[in-house]
């Protein structure tokens, strides 16, 4: 038999490796002979950085950048040296929660967001996979760029700054000083909102509230974006603003679709790409899954049943095993997954229950009598 392992982590007990490993002891133990693949599984939210630098073998890179206000920050991103990728989260050097209470929309920049790009440039990186979620800033990616090196100017060809209370002031681009490198480099991007760059249902108006920006600020922002697409309309013969993800990140998404060529992709469609879940798949017999909490929300496009749909695809058996099960878990049943379990086997409080040695022998053990079933039932 071919059994394939893809399970997200369960947060506070084990990554997604970790979770895999015991599922693939647990089927070893059983039949020692069987094809076992185990393979790394995230969302594209929080983890995923982590969940694929681990189970594609790469390794973690720390480097100081801006953050989103004047302070630098300590700023991390997966390297995976084999094939020269990159995979990183913007959050790490503009995130919402660099800023807590000093919300700042018309000051905030991507600019560190440039320079985590820029190192990952210089030590050979040309794919990069990069989630744009939980972003402070409103300016339009134009500091992640200006890191790249594009200087964006004013009327008198002065460079206007940073932050998105510059945007109005831009009507020119120069792309003499941008990194040459850029031309070599793959940018996929993970977002998973669909948001245009400007407008009612646009970057200022939806996301600007919960950075800060304000009724009497949010239209002046918004036209400033609109300004700016202009601009880079006539700079890149380009005309991205209304794509599906512009608005993304305060309009991070634009920038990339502008100026980088980018992807936008949904989260667990890019992962299961990276990951070449697709190859893996072909001729399995059964498919294990999973996620701390199965519930509802997971049958809304969450991993598990993305790795179901994708399974049912190849036609192959899918079991999903969870820490614990929820109300509306069964419509994950309609999602692709044959069926679903928790692991836990006796009575434990949540601490116990979430150690990590706990967590892998509950898991190890379930996964071990499912599939003392599926090969009954050959």
């Amino acid at each position: 038999m071919k059994v394939v392992v893809a399970i997200d982590s369960l947060k506070g007990s084990l990554t997604s490796m970790e979770a895999g490993g015991a599922v693939r002891r647990g089927i070893l133990k059983v039949r020692p002979d069987t094809e076992v693949i185990v393979k790394p599984l995230a969302d594209g939210g929080e983890g995923t950085t982590e969940a694929l630098v681990e189970g594609l073998g790469g390794e973690m890179i720390q480097v100081e950048v801006h953050g989103p206000l004047e302070t630098q920050v300590q700023a991390s991103y997966g390297f995976i040296r084999e094939t020269g990728t990159a995979v990183m989260e913007m959050a790490a050097a503009a995130g919402i929660i660099l800023v807590g209470k000093d919300k700042r929309p018309l000051d905030a920049t991507t600019y560190g967001v440039g320079e985590m790009i820029r190192d990952a440039v210089n030590r050979g990186c040309r794919n990069f996979i990069i989630g744009i979620g939980g972003s402070a800033t409103n300016d339009g990616g134009t500091g992640m760029l200006e890191a790249l090196g594009y200087e964006f100017l004013d009327e008198k060809d002065r460079p206007v700054g940073l932050g998105a209370k510059v945007l109005k002031n831009i009507v020119r681009v120069r792309t003499d000083r941008v990194m040459p490198e850029l031309k070599e480099c793959r940018f996929q991007i993970v977002c998973d909102v669909t948001n245009p760059l400007c407008g009612t249902n646009g970057a200022t108006w939806i996301y600007g509230p919960q950075k800060g920006v304000t009724e009497s600020l949010r239209d002046d922002l918004d036209q400033a974006l609109g300004s700016f697409a202009e601009v880079t309309k006539v700079c890149t013969g380009t005309d991205f603003a209304q794509a599906e993800g512009a608005g993304a990140a305060g309009g991070l998404g634009f920038a990339f679709l502008s100026y980088l060529k980018g992807e936008l992709k949904p989260g667990i469609e890019l992962v299961l790409e990276v990951i070449k879940m697709e190859e893996a798949m072909e001729g399995a017999d059964l498919v294990f899954t999973g996620e701390g909490r199965l519930d509802e929300q997971t049958a809304m496009g969450k991993a598990p049943t993305g790795i179901g749909k994708l399974a049912k695809k190849h036609g192959a058996k899918v079991v999903a095993l969870a820490g614990c099960i929820d109300d509306g878990a069964e419509k994950c049943n309609e999602e692709g997954i044959d069926a679903y379990f928790p692991i836990l086997r006796r009575i434990l409080t949540l601490d116990e229950a979430m150690k990590s040695e706990v967590a892998a022998e509950n898991m190890e053990k379930t996964a071990e009598q499912v599939f003392r079933l599926a090969v009954a039932m050959r």
